[in-house]
């Protein structure tokens, strides 16, 4: 067991202790398990433990286009999973957007101020004039009869049927190399945005730093592949593989970057 631990952060000791738990219900009961909504670094951690070739696997949804937060779907490998089998739901929102521009933290705040648990809900994706979010379906109706407000504008809930337009992300993911002398997040951070070690270290110490979606407060935080790091002020950037070292003895990296909005 502990062979699987010495491969992850201890940090993330409980989530690998759940996802091991999760694993050996299928086993016991040969039928699928799904989860509520998992963050890239847990897929990540999910699809390590289960594995691709074994009696038991695992499928993610999240319906939209490049979902970020998906439900993964833990099942005996007679099982054929279907898009229904996640227990999905669209949500869209109506509202007044000739008058009020709606954006992403309004809807999340919203969604949380009416006692909605974060792993209860998807990606949301807000457009010029519409917003879409995804939810688990067993709150569907919680929603629908608590979310009457987002700011201060008044909002009403339907349902979208999958097969209607989905909103695309927000932006792209840009795709690029880079080398990095360690892999400390000031210094990773230094290496992706053209700033000073300093500079990144200000970053961080201010409170401006999160790595899969929790706030980091260390500067020498060992960053890992599939980590996702967003920067208040700046954007955010996924280490999509690290790829041994140069002559010069530095990492090579590929990550997706997606800078802040203007």
């Amino acid at each position: 067991m502990e062979d699987v631990f010495q491969h992850f952060r201890p940090s993330e000791r409980a989530f690998i202790e759940q996802v091991i738990g999760w694993k050996k219900e299928v086993e016991d009961q040969y039928a699928p398990k799904l989860t509520d909504f998992l963050d890239p670094r847990m897929s990540q951690i999910v699809h390590n433990i289960i594995g691709k070739n074994g009696d038991i696997q695992v499928s993610m949804a999240g319906l939209f286009d490049g979902a970020e937060r998906q439900r993964a779907l833990i099942y005996p490998d007679y099982f054929l999973p279907s898009e229904e089998d996640f227990n999905l739901v669209i949500c869209q929102l109506s509202y007044p957007s000739k008058f009020v521009h709606l954006k992403h933290p309004d809807v999340l705040g919203a969604l949380l101020s009416i006692g909605l648990e974060r792993s209860k809900f998807g990606d949301i994706r807000v457009g010029s004039e519409t917003v879409q979010f995804v939810v688990a379906k067993e709150v569907f109706e919680y929603v629908r009869l608590n979310l009457i407000s987002v700011g201060q504008a008044k909002v009403e809930v339907g349902q979208l049927p999958t097969s209607d337009t989905l909103l695309p992300p927000d932006a792209d993911w840009e795709e690029q190399s880079t080398t990095t002398s360690s892999l400390r997040l000031d210094t990773v951070i230094a290496s992706v945005y053209p700033i000073s070690r300093q500079k990144a270290a200000a970053f961080i110490n201010g409170g401006k730093v999160k790595v899969n979606f929790a706030l980091c407060e260390q500067v020498s935080f060992e960053l890992q592949e599939s980590d996702l790091i967003s920067i208040r002020g700046l954007g955010r950037f996924i280490i999509q593989s690290i790829e041994g070292k140069t002559k010069k003895d530095k990492y090579r990296m590929k990550v997706g970057k997606m800078d802040r909005k203007s």
